[in-house]
């Protein structure tokens, strides 16, 4: 497969993500519908934490293995984990600051009385609340591309994946890969606008975040195929798997405000099982 084939089917694989993107147009009818999709979307983003720690781990674990074996040194193991600790942290406690700090910048809503609105405050008030209900609308949109964020430092990470296999010339795994990829990347578009609840995106708000969730794979494939790096490769996954958990944490808290948790967890375990089914196709071909 030369390089051309191999960053066309990668772009394919990456941009499988825009099949679920529109979903956040839809205006859903209450509260039940949009904790489903927020928590269906937590539940493909567990499958993906799980999924880049795995990896992570198994980048590490060859390290080791190579220093049991005494073909490799003990400062190589140190530095990769080293890189794993800086890039977790970054992911989690690093986006976590920058939001604050952009918050910080925002005046707080007033808070509102009880009884209609419109007759009980004066119109700076009330210009106050609508300045409240923008910025919540803000944050969440802002959520969202936090989230299209770590999925693409997720999705950089499987770009490597095809074009190592394209390069090598293993042209049924790499097909597999991008088969497999492009089914799981299609779930990530509801992981991106399930959280976004009452807040309706536009379509240029879902283009940005379709190229910013899915981009990165068609960046990994060109850079797989030409340089293999187990560092850089473990540094995406690591800055995607605390991202991804902060997120995780992100949505959790915004949704418990609207109940239904019991149903909120079956989907989570939904959301989950989709995520599983679907890497299922790259295992089966031994990605």
């Amino acid at each position: 497969m030369d390089f051309g084939e191999t960053v066309g089917l990668g772009a394919i694989a990456g941009f499988a993500i825009y099949l679920g993107l529109p979903m956040g147009r839809v205006h859903w009818a209450g509260d039940r519908v949009r904790v489903g999709l927020a928590m269906f979307s937590v539940g493909i983003l567990a499958f993906i934490f799980m999924d880049v720690t795995k990896h992570g781990e198994a980048v590490l674990e060859t390290a080791v293995e190579h220093f049991k074996h005494h073909t490799g040194s003990f400062a190589h193991v140190l530095g990769l984990f080293a890189l794993l600790l800086v890039g977790f942290i970054v992911g989690t406690a690093g986006i976590s600051a920058v939001e604050r700090r952009l918050r910080s910048r925002r005046s707080e809503p007033a808070p509102l009385a009880g009884g209609e609105a419109a007759a009980v405050l004066d119109r700076e008030q009330l210009a106050r609340s609508r300045e409240g209900a923008e910025d919540v609308r803000r944050r969440a949109l802002q959520t969202g591309m936090v989230i299209a964020t770590a999925i693409g430092l997720h999705n950089f990470a499987e770009g490597l994946a095809i074009g190592v296999s394209a390069k090598a010339g293993a042209v049924s795994l790499a097909t597999v890969l991008i088969i497999g990829f492009g089914l799981h990347n299609a779930t990530e578009g509801f992981g991106i606008v399930g959280p976004l609840g009452a807040a309706r995106p536009t379509w240029g708000w879902l283009g940005l975040a379709g190229l910013i969730g899915g981009g990165p794979t068609v960046l990994g494939t060109i850079v797989g195929y030409q340089v293999t790096s187990e560092p850089l490769e473990l540094m995406f996954y690591a800055l995607a798997g605390g991202a991804v958990l902060y997120v995780i944490g992100e949505i959790w808290t915004g949704m418990r405000r609207y109940g239904h948790h019991t149903f909120g967890l079956y989907l989570i375990a939904t959301g989950f099982l989709v995520g599983v089914a679907t890497d299922l196709i790259v295992s089966y071909g031994g990605g």
